[in-house]
């Protein structure tokens, strides 16, 4: 049996539940008038989520899918516009977002959730979901 250390244990569990707290901290950041870019707002965010860890401020598919929600003018209170080059992970956004119109219930759910987004192609998921599910339950997605 493996013994991990206590900050191992306490930065797998921030690192797998936060990016959806990332995200929903960067649309208060707009909804403020703090920040107006969404792309400045997930960087302030993120920064104060992950202080210590400049690959979690880095990591792009999280990132990708908030900018790409953004950028279709499916978060509340943010303007559409040019804000992102990833198609796929703005894809999986969008995609999340009309299943989870249909069946809400999969917010609950986000590995099925992942994959029904994926309809069958294997794929890991790198906490597209988590900023999805985050923005549906707070409201802040206009369905």
């Amino acid at each position: 049996m493996s013994h991990k250390s206590l900050f191992a244990i306490l930065f797998e569990t921030q690192d797998m539940a936060d990016y959806g707290d990332v995200a929903v901290k960067a649309v208060t950041l707009i909804h403020q008038g703090i920040e107006r870019l969404p792309a400045n707002a997930w960087d302030m965010s993120v920064a104060e989520f992950f202080p210590s860890s400049k690959s979690s401020q880095k990591k792009g598919c999280p990132r990708s899918t908030f900018l790409g929600l953004c950028e279709s003018g499916r978060v509340q209170g943010v303007s559409a516009g040019t804000y992102t080059r990833s198609k796929k992970n703005k894809e999986y956004g969008l995609l999340a977002i009309d299943l989870l119109a249909r069946n809400p219930s999969l917010v609950g759910d986000v590995k099925l959730l992942w994959n029904t987004v994926l309809a069958g192609a294997s794929k890991q998921p790198n906490h597209q979901m988590a900023v999805v599910t985050a923005l549906w339950m707070n409201n802040l997605v206009r369905r």
